[in-house]
């Protein structure tokens, strides 16, 4: 499994990092973890085919998350000329706010005919689905979004990843990243307190209780960029390889 970081910023981009988007290649079709709004530009930098992805999973329905599906819908109709059908997996409500967002940017593209299909199936907390060959099970985290927030613990291709999704520390963390053989987390702070998002200092004191075989942190505000990670986490980096 390899994964690419398409995207590592917050919703404000600091440090010039596009917004969260992971890509994901293994035995089977390719897949992306989040599309947040600068996603289709950070494709196109890092040379992703979007024909390539057959499956977007998403977290939480955040435009920095989420907000780059319009352009991606619409790329592959008028650009990438899609002929296969496109999965779109996420919470209850992601069919109505995808159609919302697509009125809003692109009036009538919502219901445009296309030569592909977009199939939206929403996924719950604590049920596991099985899409292409990739089992996603949701975990309920706490990051108000009008939606259901989720972290994520994929696995394909006999490896497992994990990703937090933009949360306070909620217990559900331990089993979402348990032992798997990447940790992606939310760092959003060193130990200052922000309420729905997590701080490095709350993270590391569960770390020997989640045992991650690798971890990456992502969605760092400033003063996070700033940080000296002394050997105890990798910093997400926008174009940065990982081999899990």
């Amino acid at each position: 499994m390899r994964l690419l970081i398409l995207g590592c910023g917050d919703a404000f981009g600091s440090g010039g990092r596009f917004h969260t988007c992971f890509h994901v290649s293994w035995a089977g079709p390719g897949f992306l973890i989040d599309c947040g709004a600068s996603s289709l530009i950070a494709m196109r930098r890092f040379g992703v085919d979007p024909n390539g992805i057959d499956t977007v999973f998403l977290t939480h329905l955040h435009g920095d998350h989420f907000g780059g599906l319009p352009w991606l819908i619409l790329d592959a109709q008028f650009v990438s000329r899609r002929t296969k059908p496109l999965v779109i997996a996420g919470p209850a409500g992601t069919g109505e706010r995808l159609k919302a967002a697509m009125e809003a940017l692109f009036p009538g593209s919502s219901t445009a005919q296309r030569a592909f299909a977009v199939d939206v199936v929403e996924i719950e907390a604590g049920r596991q689905d099985v899409l292409g060959g990739i089992a996603v099970t949701p975990f309920a985290v706490c990051h108000p979004s009008g939606a259901p927030s989720h972290g994520l613990r994929i696995e394909a291709g006999g490896k497992v990843l994990s990703y937090t999704g933009d949360t306070e520390w909620v217990e559900d963390l331990i089993p979402l990243g348990h032992e798997a053989d990447l940790l992606i987390a939310e760092g959003y702070t060193v130990e200052r307190p922000v309420r729905f998002h997590l701080s490095w200092a709350a993270l590391a004191a569960r770390m020997p209780e989640i045992r991650p075989k690798r971890l990456v942190l992502t969605h760092m505000s400033p003063e996070m960029i700033a940080n000296d990670p002394a050997g105890r986490y990798v910093a997400a980096e926008d174009g940065m390889v990982l081999e899990i």
